[in-house]
């Protein structure tokens, strides 16, 4: 989000608050009936800003919120790719970031059973709804991901 943030000339705090954020209830919260909708209310209790609220629900497609600023559609366009590129990472030897590629991230895409959990419909229309082409897009993460690597574990 950082990296987004950078290349947007927008705030990077805010933007890494709410990378931060978006998912923090999901454990006590580990439903759509739910998540982020009562997270969203108990940052709302705690006084966090609407925008950032706001963007956090909007990654919830369920909801319906639309993602009308810059910070929310980033957070869109990276939450599902984010795990995915963890994933991909995983299965290389070194278990690193650094062997990952745009073409092999597009392959294992096509893979329904590989991370069968992350919804690639939603890795599709993020990035359209961003306005950045997929293979930019991964290009980008992976780049982001590899500057942070040590911080990220990967």
């Amino acid at each position: 989000m950082r990296s987004y943030a950078r290349k947007l000339g927008a705030d990077e705090e805010r933007f890494a608050i709410v990378g931060l954020l978006h998912d923090f209830d999901w454990e006590i919260h580990p439903s759509v009936q739910e998540h982020p909708e009562l997270g969203c209310r108990m940052l709302e209790d705690l006084g966090y800003p609407a925008d950032i609220v706001k963007a956090i629900r909007g990654h919830a497609t369920y909801l319906g919120v639309p993602r009308d600023t810059d910070v929310a559609r980033a957070l869109y366009a990276c939450d599902e790719l984010s795990g995915f590129l963890t994933a991909v990472a995983y299965i290389h030897p070194s278990k690193t970031i650094r062997e990952v590629t745009v073409a092999s991230v597009k392959k294992k895409l096509k893979d329904k059973r590989f991370a069968a959990n992350v919804n690639r419909q939603e890795v599709y229309e993020a990035a359209q709804e961003f306005g950045v082409m997929l293979d930019e897009h991964i290009a980008f993460l992976i780049t982001a991901f590899t500057e942070n690597s040590a911080a990220l574990n990967l």
